[in-house]
């Protein structure tokens, strides 16, 4: 297709097979799927993300953002009536979110956007996929931002890695005591605040819950529950359940008053991904104040309309004083992913989430004794857990104004232009030095970035319920007190990888493995904004 007089390609939609996929037979035409049609909406203001210096404003309401940020009705209902034209059911169109999710058969979508739609198949399986633009009517020119679902094509995956082996020198800690050592905010447990967690598949199961908070003697008082996106569901059973698991101990670990909503999708496709952040950041029911993202995919592995939207929808939870945190990969300066793109990770580069790195840390009777940054060398593993803190410079997001005063570092890809630095923050990561957690009834030890961000997501709900207010985005702030007591800056390590070792090196005040650092809890309270009102209305 690519030839209707009557459609224009969708800027920023193109897309390419995976590298090595083989084209297969066309998709059956009665098969039935969905698909997120975003529309163009309002930009929300730097001055709305950061409030003025009128800070009893505070934030802005989820009823205000949909007023003021939501898509237009007129948008809104140009695609209902597009997707009649075409024969499409419209099952849910999202004012807050700017977007409609419609239903139909792969011959309804492909005359519907013009597009040819395969099976493929490459090296980790198989997906429905597609080539060259979504096209739209040219009468929907300027209301469709983007189209999500006609490719399902797996894009995310968990930040988590195992140990290769218990040697002499591998520990491993509970979350609160991570806490402790990080010196976390006491007589505080995040009561009144909602971390939200983003899962793409796996579960947990209670029973497993309820036995290691016991064996870690953490009371936990906080609520757990579950929002369904694209019908995804608690399905404990498979890989990502250590993912699931992983995020849920940690926070209920180190901030055990504090509510988890878990936003389960059905999988790693960049639609799922999307719509799960959407529902997790405009849920005006639960509310959360937090959300922690262990998932994540190479950045030049998707459309630049996924990142421009994920990205709107991450300046829309700053707005309503979201703190997001998103760890920032597990392979090093080199986010390998099917396309062997050596970039950094997304939604990691996003500049309005914290994007948290990795450490190996060093701990005796409670108290930290050393620091670096996680690398564990590819020469010297011996199964597939080899890891490394995810960072580097961003190339699809220049340097944000918050960054601008930072001595970030030249790509180590040739030719690029100087972009957002990666990441913000770490946290304890090393396997070697990793998370004590239960999975489907079996005790283990886990690292990667996956347990640094909702270690991080658990400060700022204590920091939050200490300061009686969301903190909202927080990176202007912490870049301020770049090289100050906040931070353990981390000056030894690095995150090259490969055999031809490109990468970055550590260094204060910030650097491209670990950002600004890992935390020292009761100073970063201090640093952040406590007088901006919860806007949650």
């Amino acid at each position: 297709m690519g030839t209707n007089s009557t459609h224009v390609d969708l800027p920023g939609s193109k897309r390419s097979a995976y590298r090595n996929a083989k084209r297969g037979k066309p998709i059956e035409a009665d098969a039935r799927f969905e698909v997120t049609v975003r529309v163009e909406h309002p930009a929300v203001s730097s001055e709305q993300i950061r409030p003025g210096k009128n800070k009893k404003k505070g934030h802005i309401s989820y009823r205000d953002f949909e007023a003021t940020f939501g898509a237009k009705d007129a948008d809104l209902n140009a695609v209902a009536n597009f997707a009649a034209k075409f024969g499409l059911t419209v099952v849910a169109g999202r004012k807050a979110s700017s977007s409609v999710v419609l239903s139909g058969s792969a011959a309804q979508f492909q005359k519907a956007f013009d597009v040819e739609l395969y099976h493929y198949q490459y090296d980790h399986g198989t997906y429905r996929g597609r080539e060259g633009f979504v096209r739209v009517p040219v009468e929907l020119k300027g209301v469709v931002a983007g189209v999500f679902g006609l490719d399902n094509r797996p894009f995310a995956r968990p930040h988590n890695v195992r140990p290769r082996s218990a040697g002499p020198e591998a520990t491993s800690f509970n979350p609160q005591d991570l806490a402790a050592i990080y010196n976390f905010p006491t007589g505080v447990t995040g009561a009144g605040q909602t971390v939200g967690i983003i899962e793409l598949g796996g579960g947990y199961r209670p029973k497993d819950l309820k036995t290691y908070f016991k064996n870690i003697h953490v009371a936990v008082t906080g609520t757990l529950s579950t929002v369904s996106v694209d019908q995804g569901n608690n399905a404990p059973g498979g890989d990502a359940d250590v993912e699931v698991m992983l995020d849920i101990e940690v926070v209920s670990a180190v901030a055990p008053g504090a509510n988890v909503v878990v936003y389960f999708a059905p999988d790693a496709s960049d639609k799922s991904f999307l719509d799960a952040v959407e529902a997790a950041v405009h849920d005006k029911t639960n509310a959360p104040s937090v959300i922690s993202i262990s998932w994540g995919g190479p950045e030049g592995g998707v459309t630049d309309t996924f990142s421009t939207q994920m990205d709107e929808t991450m300046q829309a939870a700053a707005a309503l004083g979201i703190t997001v945190f998103v760890a920032s990969g597990d392979s090093g300066a080199a986010d390998e992913g099917p396309n062997e793109w050596d970039h950094v990770d997304s939604p990691a580069s996003s500049p309005h989430v914290t994007a948290v790195g990795g450490t190996r840390i060093l701990a005796q009777n409670g108290a930290r004794q050393a620091e670096q940054v996680w690398n564990q060398n590819e020469a010297d593993t011996q199964d597939d857990s080899f890891g490394s803190s995810g960072g580097g410079i961003s190339e699809v997001f220049p340097v944000p104004a918050w960054q601008a005063k930072i001595a970030l570092p030249p790509s180590a890809n040739a030719d690029a232009k100087p972009g957002r630095g990666v990441p913000d923050v770490a946290a304890d990561a090393d396997p070697a030095s990793g998370y004590n957690v239960r999975v489907d009834g079996q005790n283990m030890v886990i690292g990667g970035t996956s347990g640094a961000a909702p270690l991080w997501a658990a400060l700022i709900a204590l920091i939050n319920q200490q300061n009686g207010a969301r903190v909202g985005f927080i990176n202007p702030a912490l870049c301020a007190s770049a090289g100050g007591t906040p931070f353990n800056a981390i000056t030894g390590g690095d995150n090259k990888v490969g055999a031809s070792e490109v990468g970055y090196n550590a260094g204060a005040p910030w650097n491209a493995c670990t950002g600004l650092g890992t935390p020292n809890g009761q100073e970063v309270a201090k640093i952040l904004d406590s007088s901006s009102k919860v806007g949650a209305a």
